[in-house]
C-alpha cells in the first residue's frame, strides 16, 4: 500500500477529503464476552478475496457485497479481485496470511489461545466501498456469524 505522501497531490487531497465523512465508532468494546480462550473466532477482511471460480468483486453496488470463505478450503484456491494502482498485491501473493490470517488463527486455536475457528469467514471489497453503504451486507454477515456461534471477529482492513 502506498503512503499518502507518495500519492500525487490531487489523489492525496481526494483521500483527505473523505476523513470528515468517516463515522465515529469509539474505543469501547460493543459487548462483553467470555475469555479469549473460549471464544469462537472468525475473520472478516476488506481485501476483496474470494474462492477461485466464485464471482469476482465488481464495480458500483457490487463492491458492497461479500464472499464466504470456508475455513477448510485450500488457501491456494483464494484469489484477489482488488485491482487498484494504489495497492501492492505482493504481500498477498507471497503469504495469504498478510490479508487473511487463517493459518495463524488455526495455530492460535491449536495452542489453546482461542477456543475455536469459525467454519466460515467473510471478505468484502474495501476499495471504493463507503462504510455507510455496507451496513445492509454487514448485518447479513452478522446473522451468519451468529448462526456459526461466533463471538469474536478479527478484522483485517486492506
Amino acid at each position: 500500500m502506498v503512503k499518502l505522501a507518495d500519492l500525487p497531490e490531487w489523489e492525496r487531497e481526494h483521500m483527505l477529503e473523505k476523513i470528515p465523512a468517516m463515522p465515529e465508532f469509539g474505543l469501547n468494546p460493543w459487548v462483553e464476552g467470555p475469555a479469549l480462550s473460549r471464544r469462537r473466532v472468525a475473520l472478516i477482511t476488506s481485501a476483496g478475496i474470494h474462492k477461485r471460480g466464485d464471482r469476482p468483486f465488481g464495480h458500483g453496488q457490487a463492491r458492497n457485497d461479500y464472499r464466504i470463505l470456508p475455513a477448510d478450503m485450500n488457501t491456494a484456491d483464494i484469489v484477489m479481485s482488488q485491482m487498484s494502482v494504489n495497492y501492492d498485491r505482493t504481500g498477498f501473493q507471497q503469504d495469504i496470511n498478510v490479508v487473511f490470517p487463517i493459518e495463524r488463527l488455526k495455530e492460535l486455536a491449536a495452542e489453546g489461545h482461542i477456543g475455536s475457528v469459525a467454519d466460515f469467514h467473510y471478505s468484502f471489497m474495501g476499495a471504493g466501498s463507503p462504510v455507510t453503504r455496507m451496513e445492509t451486507k454487514a448485518r447479513e454477515v452478522a446473522q451468519l456469524l451468529k448462526r456459526d456461534n461466533v463471538d469474536a471477529v478479527v478484522l483485517t482492513p486492506v
